[in-house]
């Protein structure tokens, strides 16, 4: 028994060194990555056409993590993709006016909006939103008389209904529509949410429903939606807003349990509290979780040191299941429950899910690199424009601990490539380094400042 406990104490530190030593990947490989997926999904659906409407909430899903990688993308050539989209669907949103899922694409409409302010983008999502608001959402949520079309009565509803609404808040700065979305989201809570387990079941038909090992039903992708429902909710909620500390606390509660159920693999099975019955992993809840799970690390909600690793192994569990071609596998086809799953499945919606992963790991990667200083330019407007970075010579010197501006080398931090740099003085005494910088309409781009 002795040797046992001591034997499996040496495969615990060997597991645990292993981890620490693992190499990170790199901003740029990150981004590689990223394009490489989005890249691949455009040119299926180009020549292998829509499966799904172009208003639908698969596509919907997909929309919100291609807004996430053309904001790192340094082209509008995504944007233009996500514009003709919008022209497509006329701007509409789908059949059924209060079924979210028919009202996820109202995220694409706002976050366009925010860039290019064009009244038509929102006009019609916003009339939708408005008898939304109004609405006195009294009904129970049991899952009957296709509830669905009018409440949000399932868990995915929570990345479909509160973002669109929330971002809606966003694009015309009027908070009744976060407001309401954060109440119907306590409503769906309280109907949804396991306390004891702290996740979500998917409906109320899964209450009593039981997996093979007796465990209560808990699905991957279900609690993935929530999470990443969770943290676009809270992206547009004010730090001042009544409600914020009770989000966060919900957060912090998921996140903690949801890390003790990641598997070896990196990854969460397609049954949460039932791994073995689903072997296989799965992409599309594990990017939405890692997507989380980075976004509350960057925003301070939940510890770098604790998450780490879990954040890290669910990246590498994502990157590992990308084909040659860009192609993201062990995507859990569309359903309401835990599924088996293999490496050629794949959907827009798991495709949506890592590019969110990706653009939040990228910007993880980069906060925590301690031998640079990270600068951001952001163009939030519809049109290119030169910006010039300015960063303080006392934060640089006590950051990268030179004295000599001439070791200093600023790189893209997507691509690798060097930018000039100036250094700047004041009474001949260095004041700050600066460099200038055409940015591409609606995106970011992240600069490391370091010893050459």
């Amino acid at each position: 028994m002795q040797k046992q406990i001591i034997l499996f104490l040496l495969v615990l530190f060997s597991f645990e060194k292993m981890n620490a030593q693992k190499k990170q990947p790199l901003a740029s490989e990150i981004i590689s990555q990223m394009k490489k997926v989005a890249d691949w999904q455009w040119t299926n659906l180009e020549t292998a056409g829509w499966k799904n409407p172009k208003k639908d909430w698969t596509s919907g899903a997909m929309y919100a993590g291609m807004m996430a990688w053309a904001r790192l993308a340094d082209t509008e050539s995504y944007y233009k993709k996500l514009i003709q989209v919008g022209e497509d669907n006329k701007w509409e949103t789908g059949r059924y006016r209060y079924f979210a899922d028919d009202y996820c694409v109202g995220q694409l409409y706002s976050q366009l909006y925010t860039i290019y302010k064009r009244p038509e983008y929102i006009q019609q999502f916003k009339a939708l939103a408005d008898t939304i608001v109004s609405l006195p959402h009294v009904e129970s949520l049991e899952w009957k008389n296709s509830i669905y079309t009018r409440e949000w009565a399932w868990c995915d509803a929570l990345f479909m209904g509160p973002p669109a609404l929330g971002y809606l808040s966003q694009a015309t700065g009027d908070p009744k529509y976060l407001d309401k979305s954060i109440a119907l989201w306590w409503k769906s809570t309280a109907y949804l949410y396991d306390e004891d387990e702290h996740l979500f079941y998917r409906d109320s038909r899964y209450f009593n429903k039981k997996e093979k090992n007796g465990a209560k039903v808990f699905w991957s992708r279900g609690n993935g939606w929530v999470m990443g429902g969770l943290v676009r909710l809270l992206s547009v909620t004010p730090e001042n807003h009544p409600e914020r500390k009770k989000l966060v606390k919900l957060f912090k509660s998921m996140s903690e349990k949801l890390a003790a159920l990641q598997q070896a693999d990196g990854s969460w099975h397609a049954s949460l509290l039932d791994p073995e019955s689903y072997p296989s992993k799965e992409t599309s809840g594990t990017g939405f979780i890692c997507y989380a799970m980075a976004w509350g690390v960057k925003n301070g909600l939940i510890p770098y040191k604790k998450y780490k690793s879990v954040i890290s192994n669910a990246w590498d569990a994502l990157s590992s299941s990308v084909h040659s071609d860009g192609k993201l596998g062990f995507v859990q086809a569309q359903g309401a429950a835990p599924d088996k799953v293999g490496y050629e499945d794949t959907d827009v919606y798991g495709v949506g899910a890592f590019l969110l992963a990706g653009s939040e790991m990228f910007r993880l990667n980069l906060a925590h690199n301690d031998k640079s200083i990270v600068a951001e330019a952001y163009n939030g407007s519809s049109a290119n424009n030169n910006q010039t970075i300015k960063i303080a010579w006392p934060q640089i010197v006590k950051k990268v601990k030179i004295k000599d501006p001439k070791q200093l080398i600023a790189r893209d931090a997507a691509t690798g490539q060097i930018v000039p740099l100036s250094i700047n003085y004041k009474d001949e005494k260095i004041t700050e380094v600066s460099f200038t910088e055409n940015i591409t309409a609606g995106t970011s781009k992240f600069y490391e400042i370091s010893t050459k």
